[in-house]
């Protein structure tokens, strides 16, 4: 089965309601008219490339949110494993869980599969840059965060979001 494709730059971001790790029921609409979002899905707490990525948007959250953007982290985990993540690597930004898949299947960043051998489904790694009226900015497809590629991507995603 092939890798589902991402939105198009300009179409606009499906709304969702999700738990989050702070507690709360996150909703994209919320920030409609107010600020930009940064909406990354990964694949799963606490595993190496997963953490690379999410450390770098932390170590870079003011400067997100200095220019209007506020970042999101989407997987299927359940939100003790989120409270376990952001306490162990004290992230700075919620962490939403997509039971299921089913945000994550909208954004075109879950699907089949296949490591080692064994066939499952779960999110791909993409980032979308969502602007502050809930349209498609700019799509990272398929992020590399194998060493300092996670900082390189944080970096790139913030110089996109100081263009809008």
């Amino acid at each position: 089965m092939p890798k589902p494709e991402p939105l198009a730059v300009g179409s606009s971001a499906p709304d969702f309601r999700l738990p989050a790790s702070t507690g709360d029921e996150i909703s994209l609409a919320d920030y409609r008219g107010k600020q930009a979002v940064v909406l990354y899905f990964y694949p799963k707490d606490m595993t190496s490339g997963c953490t690379a990525e999410a450390c770098s948007f932390r170590d870079l959250k003011k400067e997100f949110a200095a220019a209007g953007a506020l970042i999101l982290g989407v997987s299927p985990d359940p939100l003790q494993s989120h409270a376990k993540f952001t306490e162990k690597e004290h992230l700075n930004f919620p962490l939403l869980q997509d039971e299921g898949g089913k945000v994550a299947t909208q954004y075109g960043a879950y699907g089949e599969k296949t490591r080692y051998g064994r066939t499952y489904s779960g999110n791909y790694r993409v980032t979308y840059l969502i602007d502050k009226d809930a349209k498609v900015a700019r799509v990272w497809p398929d992020v590399k965060v194998s060493g300092s590629k996670a900082d390189d991507h944080a970096d790139e995603v913030l110089a996109a979001l100081r263009t809008l």
